[in-house]
């Protein structure tokens, strides 16, 4: 299997490019950028020097990309907007495209366009991609060659949310969310918000009342509870450089805290990257970081009739890059923990 990271020079490219060097079923073939083409990835990726030998930097083309019979898959590490620009022609061309950026993750153009600010750049491909969070999709998804990953705060929300809403244990509405985000979620770029002395012992919230993902957000939560939801979501900038803790409010539906746990224990059995943690016990992101796993856990408020649900990933792993591998895996038949353990 020969793959092909287009974008690589952010944050969950960088990933992209650890995670898939050190894959036992993966050759890493192509890893392109418009700004660094011709230098080599060691120099640019120094602590990736003993995976990525003398690969370098090639030109990021669609058209002459979408002609490579060389190269089997292609990740997208891109923004928004920018994503499509590749995604189109290498769909036409009959190409596998998993795609890190929030150009698939929604059924509807005209959401993208009331979130994202502009027109969806190809709406005609919105149905030919699948949303998927290997733990919720099913198996349909494993026939698509376009595949949308989710976002880094809706899988820290769904994991734990969705077979809830499923089942019908809570409420669909009413829920509060708030999550607080390390500073690599907003990607490798230089701006006043995200340098040392600004973040450094400071947290502060920002987005609100319509952030982004919340599309995302709502949208999956809504197909699993088949009705309305309404989602409050607060998401913060916290000091430290990757990881995502959330908190998640929502109203139980006469059920009790035992079934919450039965419903985890069914849905995650087999479930290699989520790890339920006993009621009173807290995920922390330090305890995920540099993993692709999500750790869940719940409590019951007697006053309020509110499930507290909490959750830790590593944002650049189970939030984008190691999620998109472990996407990679099950479609092509490998191990599912293959390069991610």
């Amino acid at each position: 299997m020969k793959a092909a990271i287009i974008g690589a020079s952010g944050y969950s490219g960088e990933e992209l490019v650890r995670l898939l060097s050190r894959h036992p079923d993966v050759e890493l073939a192509a890893v392109t950028s418009r700004s660094l083409v011709g230098k080599k990835v060691a120099d640019i990726m120094p602590a990736l020097r003993h995976l990525v030998g003398e690969l370098a930097f090639t030109v990021s083309d669609p058209a002459e990309l979408a002609q490579r019979a060389d190269l089997d898959v292609f990740f997208l590490a891109l923004p928004h907007g920018v994503a499509t620009e590749f995604a189109n022609p290498l769909f036409t061309a009959g190409k596998i495209v998993i795609d890190l950026s929030a150009d698939f993750r929604l059924n509807s153009a005209s959401v993208y366009e009331s979130y994202y600010g502009h027109p969806h750049p190809a709406p005609q491909l919105l149905k030919a991609a699948p949303y998927v969070i290997p733990e919720l999709a099913g198996d349909k998804w494993k026939e698509a060659n376009l595949i949308a990953c989710p976002g880094c705060y809706p899988t820290s929300i769904q994991i734990p949310l969705v077979p809830l809403l499923r089942a019908g244990l809570v409420k669909p509405s009413g829920i509060v969310i708030n999550s607080y985000s390390g500073v690599s979620g907003a990607g490798r770029k230089v701006a006043e918000d995200f340098i040392y002395c600004e973040r450094n012992e400071s947290i502060q919230g920002y987005g609100m009342p319509k952030h982004r993902h919340l599309s995302e957000i709502e949208e999956q939560l809504e197909k699993a509870a088949f009705a309305d939801c309404l989602v409050q979501f607060n998401p913060h900038l916290a000091p430290m450089s990757r990881g995502i803790a959330t908190t998640i409010v929502a109203k139980s539906n006469g059920a009790s805290l035992q079934s919450v746990y039965d419903c985890w224990s069914q849905c995650y059995q087999t479930s290699p990257f989520v790890s339920v943690l006993p009621a009173g016990t807290y995920p922390d992101t330090k305890h995920v970081t540099g993993t692709n796993r999500a750790d869940i856990s719940a409590v019951y408020d007697t006053r309020t009739d509110n499930f507290v649900i909490t959750s830790a990933i590593d944002n650049l792993l189970k939030g984008a890059s190691g999620q998109a591998v472990q996407i990679l895996n099950i479609k092509f038949g490998f191990q599912e923990t293959a390069g991610l353990s």
